[in-house]
This record gives C-alpha cells, sequence and structure tokens, in this order.
C-alpha cells in the first residue's frame, strides 16, 4: 500500500492511499474460500460447489467486501503507521472509475487530536462553600407538606372565596358558542388562588355556591400549547358541585403515616437528609465550575473546529429548545443570535476542558469499570418503554460512540473528584441564597454546568403547567429510604374526568433518535387542578463538558463513499 500526504495545516490531515489490485485479489480469494463450504447448489453435495461456479455467482458481492475490507485495514494501517489520533470519523473516498482488477486509490481526510500539554495540578487551591440545614428549612418544608394534606370540610350555602376548593363540571366554547376540543370535563377541582389556571378563571369562581351555573369568560395567553387557543377569547359554561373550606394544616405523626413513615420525627430526618443533598449538588456545582476556571486559564491550545462544532451545535440546539418557553420567543432567538460568536467561544473552551480532563485521567488511571459501565447502560434503559430496553443495551453495546457519549459525564466526574482531592480545599459556610447567586452569576455553558429549570424561565414568571400525576417532595424524600413503605393514603384532591383547556399541559419528552428504541414520551396531561406546585429541587449539576478522548474515537470502521462499479 502506497501512502501520500497531501495535507498537513494544523490539525487537519489529508492522505491518498493506493490499494494495490494484487491485495485486493487476495481478500477476494480468501472471502471465497471462506463462504464456499457454505453454498448450497442443486446437483452438488453441501460444500463441494465448485469455487468457479461460487465466484460466478457471487462475484461482485464477493468483490464489494473484499474492498471494503481493504479499505478497513488501509485506513487503520495509515492510523497505525502515522500514531494519529482522529478526534472525528475520518472520511474515506474512493476514486471514480474503480473497475475490478486495478488498483483502489482512497482520499482519506480527518482532523486530529492535539498533543495535550501536561496540565498543571499541583497547585490547585479552591474554596468550598457550605450550607447548614437549618431547622427553619425543615419547618418550611413540614408546613408546606401539611398544607398540601390538609383536609377539605362542605361549606354548605357559603358562597366561594380565596383558598377555598371548588369543584365544578364546565363546557368551553369559542366566542361563537362552538365547543372546542378539550374544552369539556367534570368534577374538575379549583383552589382559588392557586394560579394553576389561565388567568382570570378562579377569580370569576369566586362567589359560587354549590348548585349555581355561572359562565365565565377568558383570554388564553399567547404562549399557550393549543395553538388554535392561543390569544383568544373563550367562555366556560361551569356548573358548580361543591364548595369547600380548607381546615387548619396539623404538622405531627398522622402527617407522617399518610406519606407511608413511622413518624414525624423520620420524615423531619428524611427532609434534612434530602434539602442536605440540594445543597452539596449546589457546592459541588460551584467548585467545578471554579476548578474548570483555572485549568482554562492555565492552558491555551488548538482544539479540532469538528469537535468545537458539534460542541456548539449542542450549545444552540439547548438555548433554541430553551427559548421556545420564554414570553416573547424572537426576541429570545435574536439575542442568542447577536451573541453567536461569544457561544461558539465557549464550544471551544468546553472542547479544550474536555481534553484537559481526558489527560489528566488519562495520566492518573482514571476509569469507568465495567460494572460502573453495566449500571450506566440499565439507568438510560429505563427511559424506554420494557419492550425496547433490551433493544437499546444490544445498541449501546453494539455501538462504541454511543458507549462513549454515555460513559463521558460519568468518566469526567471521576476526573473532577480526583482533582478534588488533589486539591487544596478551605471551607466557608454561607447560606443557600448566596451560593445561588454565586452559580447564577457565573456562565455555566462556559463550563458545561449550566441548567435550565423549565418551570421557572427567565424573566421569572409563575409555573403553570400540570403533571398528570402530583409527586410531593415529602413522598420523594420517602422513596429515598430503605425502609421507607409506599404512600398508602396521601390525600390527593380529586381530578377531573375530562381533558382539561383550562390548564396548561407539561412538555413531552423529545422522542429518542431513530437508530435507536425509541423513549417513552411524557403522560398525557389529565384535567388536575389539585398540582402540588413545591419548590424545584436545587439545580442539578448537569456536567455538560464531554472527556474528548471518551467520545472521539471513531466508532465504526470506514467504508468507501461510492460503491465500486464491478462487472457480473
Amino acid at each position: 500500500m502506497q501512502t501520500v500526504e497531501t495535507l498537513n495545516e494544523g490539525l487537519k490531515r489529508a492522505y491518498t492511499l493506493t490499494i494495490p489490485a494484487a491485495d485486493i485479489a487476495k481478500k477476494v480469494d480468501a472471502e471465497l474460500k471462506r463462504v464456499a463450504p457454505q453454498i448450497r447448489m442443486p446437483g452438488f453435495r453441501p460444500g463441494k460447489v465448485p469455487a468457479n461456479l461460487v465466484r460466478k455467482m457471487h462475484g461482485p458481492a464477493l468483490m464489494q467486501e473484499a474492498l471494503n475490507t481493504s479499505i478497513q485495514d488501509g485506513v487503520q494501517s495509515l492510523i497505525a503507521e502515522k500514531q494519529l489520533r482522529p478526534a472525528t470519523q475520518p472520511s474515506v473516498e474512493l476514486a471514480d472509475g474503480y473497475e475490478e482488477g486495478k488498483d483502489a486509490e482512497l482520499k482519506v481526510e480527518l482532523e486530529v487530536l492535539p498533543q495535550v500539554p501536561t496540565p498543571a495540578i499541583d497547585a490547585l487551591k479552591l474554596e468550598r462553600l457550605t450550607v447548614p440545614v437549618a431547622d427553619e428549612a425543615v419547618d418550611a418544608h413540614l408546613q408546606k407538606f401539611a398544607d398540601q394534606q390538609k383536609k377539605w370540610d362542605d361549606a354548605g350555602d357559603k358562597a366561594a372565596e380565596q383558598g377555598d376548593l371548588v369543584t365544578v363540571d364546565f363546557v368551553g366554547k369559542t366566542m361563537d358558542g362552538v365547543a372546542f376540543e378539550g374544552g369539556t370535563g367534570e368534577d374538575m377541582a379549583v383552589e382559588i388562588g392557586s394560579g394553576r389556571l389561565i388567568p382570570g378563571f378562579e377569580d370569576q369562581v369566586v362567589g359560587a355556591k354549590a348548585g349555581e351555573e355561572r359562565q365565565i369568560k377568558v383570554t388564553f395567553p399567547e404562549d399557550y400549547p393549543a395553538k388554535e387557543l392561543a390569544g383568544q377569547d373563550a367562555t366556560f359554561d361551569l356548573k358548580i358541585k361543591s364548595v369547600k373550606t380548607a381546615g387548619e394544616s396539623v404538622i405531627d405523626d398522622e402527617l407522617a403515616t399518610n406519606l407511608g413513615l413511622e413518624s414525624l420525627e423520620q420524615l423531619r430526618g428524611l427532609l434534612k437528609g434530602q434539602i442536605e443533598q440540594e445543597h452539596n449538588g449546589l457546592t459541588r456545582t460551584h467548585m467545578k465550575r471554579k476548578l474548570l476556571d483555572q485549568l482554562a486559564e492555565g492552558h491555551d491550545f488548538e482544539v479540532p473546529p469538528s469537535m468545537v462544532e458539534a460542541e456548539f451545535n449542542q450549545i444552540w440546539a439547548q438555548l433554541q429548545h430553551e427559548a421556545t418557553h420564554e414570553p416573547d420567543q424572537q426576541a429570545a432567538l435574536d439575542e442568542m443570535e447577536a451573541e453567536r460568536d461569544d457561544y461558539r467561544k465557549i464550544a471551544e473552551r468546553r472542547v479544550r476542558l474536555g481534553l484537559l480532563l481526558s489527560e489528566i485521567g488519562q495520566a492518573n488511571g482514571v476509569e469507568v469499570n465495567q460494572q460502573e459501565m453495566q449500571r450506566l447502560i440499565m439507568q438510560a434503559a429505563q427511559q424506554y418503554p420494557a419492550e425496547q430496553r433490551q433493544q437499546f443495551v444490544q445498541y449501546v453495546q453494539q455501538e462504541p460512540m454511543a458507549a462513549a457519549q454515555l460513559r463521558a459525564p460519568l468518566y469526567e466526574d471521576k476526573v473532577v473528584d480526583f482533582l478534588f482531592d488533589k486539591a487544596e480545599i478551605t471551607d466557608r459556610e454561607t447560606t443557600r441564597e448566596e451560593l445561588e447567586a454565586a452559580i447564577e452569576s457565573e456562565d455555566g455553558f462556559a463550563t458545561g454546568t449550566h441548567t435550565h429549570d423549565h418551570d421557572n424561565h427567565k424573566p421569572k414568571q409563575k409555573a403553570k403547567k400540570a403533571a398528570a400525576e402530583p409527586v410531593d417532595d415529602a413522598n420523594a424524600a420517602a422513596s429515598e429510604s430503605t425502609d421507607a413503605k409506599p404512600a398508602k393514603k396521601s390525600a390527593k384532591k380529586p381530578a377531573a374526568k375530562g381533558a382539561d383547556a383550562a390548564v396548561e399541559p407539561s412538555d413531552s419528552d423529545a422522542a429518542a433518535s431513530a437508530k435507536k428504541p425509541r423513549a417513552k414520551k411524557g403522560a398525557p396531561v389529565e384535567a388536575e387542578t389539585q398540582v402540588l406546585e413545591a419548590d424545584p429541587v436545587a439545580a442539578e449539576a448537569a456536567e455538560g463538558t464531554v472527556a474528548a478522548d471518551e467520545a472521539a474515537p471513531a466508532a465504526k470502521k470506514p467504508r468507501a463513499k461510492k460503491a465500486p462499479k464491478t462487472e457480473a
């Protein structure tokens, strides 16, 4: 095989490979020898079909397979001979006009990983901001759960007031009197003042009494998910089924037992542990950003443009998704576009940090073991329907790139933990508000620790979404205890029996890639206005920087872009 380098600029490489016809012919003969015993033909005993007949019948297919094998072997030999470290899948193109019996000429183009300078990690200094869990924080959570579990007493002939629970049947109609799809339901529980329905709906229920019928007029928000209703006026014909007043919220052992726990003390302990976990996540996010800042400041080297482009596309897609939740979507997109160059620089920084972390991990023996990898695969498989989980597992096992992408975040976390152990760390107590402010003041995109709360978009606005089945923080806390029993008596308000156009539906999970089994979509939203609006759990430390060497190596064997012409 002859190799000629045609490009060597920065991290870009290009070569012309010439594979002798004799080498291809040898592979055809080897393939023929391999498959001949498996060929069945009338008039011949199994495995006794003459080689010349096999060649005549299957020659084109044998030739194609031999050519592909030669190309794969040639590219792998090139990489080994030149000691290349591909950053992306090599581009391989077979020259036009290839004919059987002639040499094959290939054009191979690729980007290589840079030589990363040995990172300096002996002088790392970090400050760890810690937030103690105050009794007041636990008490606040307890009070919230008590309010969510409060009992409702029949109000009789009393007119509904703010804070009351009104059960209604409803029929939504356009202004010309036509009922619209999804606008009819029965037994919908409306807690007046909760803000869970479209603006104006709850306010117009004030003063209603059981047995009364009334019509209200509302205007759907401009960003309402049902596009045919967005910004439109509509009426709702209501039949008031009942009016109930809230009973006193009581924090006692019964509150805990209603959640499947043994005592109030156990509930307090679980809540305190949950809050500590939230604080630890915030602490880690802040400290990781400071760590990556120090690494970035001390290193500047060229990175592969293709990796930067891939990282930029990932950031851009995330920003575009977030823009869809903004009140003025076009303004958000325009702002993004004005800052496009800044985000591309951030993508370059993240790729550089990924390469640095990979270099540190490899130099210090950091690895994701087989048991950890298996656990990652099984956890990821849970997002798919039961009948597709095995298909997903097989996909990851057969696709090295998919496995690398799954492994990368854990690999990075382990390298970060290694660096935390090496760093000189000082502790300082602070408040949760100050820690969150410190995190918000920094650019999470630059370090891959950006998070986005889909219920609290900037500018901040009250969440209006409903979930198919509410899960309160106490149940979540109980599920973290290995000895806690499932909640059996969780007091929930009755759900409506019809679709509720007055409640905004939650987002569905995006479907998975076409190459993988489809992930389960979010459950359709039922008409439930009793959704418990607990404070969102602290922002997750979503690690975005990919360890480059974990994801960069070519996953598939290269194949020629153009099929060679072969004679039958």
